[in-house]
């Protein structure tokens, strides 16, 4: 990576809990057969990656990364005491809190540390449908972005001066009511003690910043130019949103996004199949499109589940479990697979899952302090062994 370049972090959540066994498959294990009577790859089809584990066939587009070298695949990750619920897992890997209710993103917090004036509004961008907590922290704008080329507020306004008029007069609105030279404005609907007053404040300014993103994001389609094809997947659109705002060099050090639903209860095989097809696909096309812009040596990618599934399928697909797999990719990470593979011995398990071996802010603490050039333990909320993936 030129000396020149920040470092720049791309989060892709596989939410519902990825099956890890049918991801990573240890093929050469008859205890994997023998627990996955119907939800199974048959050796066959898997993408041997050496003589013990391969790859779900779906996965194809990206096998290249691990054969580069280019791949990190992080076995047995989770924490201690796994929870089972999709909320709170996904809370606790969002927050880096296994034992206690937090608000605070991880990734939140980075961008304070990024940028600790909040001075570029676009730090951090999610593309995706609302806000994921991760990126969650109060005083840290980040853009979210459903939709690239409709992205913006109050559209049905025809000029930039009459939104940003409209803006000003909402923000202005449900201020403390008076005015610098401390005259009562003519409009106050709430008393300045009234909790509801910081809120329409943080609301009126939120939408201030949100309508600057949404300027500057518009300048992201002008400049871009490719000739990589992506899917037509919904990740896929996602990711090339992700790349045109990259290569628009925009001053986004953090972007996340999220494909779904890994929840696979039934219908397994096909579900993660296809979901696994359109996520390779895409990430495959995404660092393409980065390559094909010299765009790629400053970019790695985190995919992440807030768990596993059981070890025993149910007939048609499998629970919720637990030790996970997650995936770090891109031109900068040395590969090869870091922490355990958990073991599938009977004895092993807890409560027929797979037991973790490595805490989750691990994996964090290394792409904090070894790639965000970013001190770790104020944001994972401990001390935590690193791996040498970058």
């Amino acid at each position: 990576m030129s000396a020149t370049k920040p470092p720049t972090l791309v989060v892709l959540q596989l939410t519902g809990g990825n099956d890890a066994l049918n991801t990573v498959i240890p093929y050469a294990d008859g205890l994997y057969y023998d627990n996955r009577k119907t939800v199974r790859i048959a050796e066959a089809d898997v993408l041997k990656i050496d003589d013990r584990f391969g790859f779900h066939p779906s996965m194809a587009a990206i096998k290249p990364f691990w054969d580069d070298g280019k791949m990190a695949i992080i076995a047995g990750v989770g924490y201690p005491n796994p929870n089972y619920s999709h909320f709170r897992s996904m809370d606790i890997w969002y927050t880096a809190e296994p034992d206690k209710i937090s608000t605070d993103g991880w990734l939140g917090k980075v961008v304070r540390e990024i940028d600790p004036r909040a001075e570029n509004v676009l730090s951090a961008v999610n593309f995706g449908r609302g806000l994921p907590r991760a990126l969650a922290l109060s005083g840290v704008p980040v853009a979210s972005v459903a939709q690239l080329d409709g992205y913006g507020l109050l559209t049905s306004l025809s000029s930039v001066d009459q939104r940003n008029s409209a803006l000003e007069v909402f923000s202005s609105m449900y201020d403390d009511g008076f005015n610098d030279d401390q005259q009562v404005k003519q409009l106050k609907p709430v008393h300045v003690d009234d909790p509801m007053n910081e809120v329409l404040q943080y609301m009126g300014h939120t939408g201030l910043d949100a309508q600057k993103g949404a300027d500057i994001l518009a300048t992201a389609l002008e400049k871009y130019s490719s000739t990589v094809t992506y899917p037509g997947s919904q990740i896929a659109a996602n990711l090339k949103g992700i790349a045109q705002v990259k290569l628009a060099d925009l001053g986004t050090r953090v972007f996340y996004t999220s494909h779904s639903s890994f929840d696979t209860h039934a219908s397994e095989l096909p579900m993660h199949a296809l979901l696994w097809k359109e996520v390779s696909e895409a990430v495959s096309a995404f660092f393409a499109d980065l390559r094909q812009h010299d765009a790629a040596d400053d970019v790695i990618l985190l995919m992440w589940s807030e768990f596993s599934r059981r070890v025993k399928d149910n007939g048609a697909g499998t629970d919720h479990g637990a030790g996970g797999v997650a995936f770090v990719l891109g031109d900068p990470v040395k590969g090869g697979m870091y922490g355990e593979y958990p073991s599938l011995k009977e004895s092993d398990l807890t409560i027929g899952n797979l037991q973790a071996n490595n805490d989750f802010r691990s994996t964090y603490g290394t792409i904090l302090e070894r790639w965000l050039q970013v001190e770790a333990k104020p944001i994972v909320n401990g001390s935590f062994e690193q791996f040498a993936f970058v």
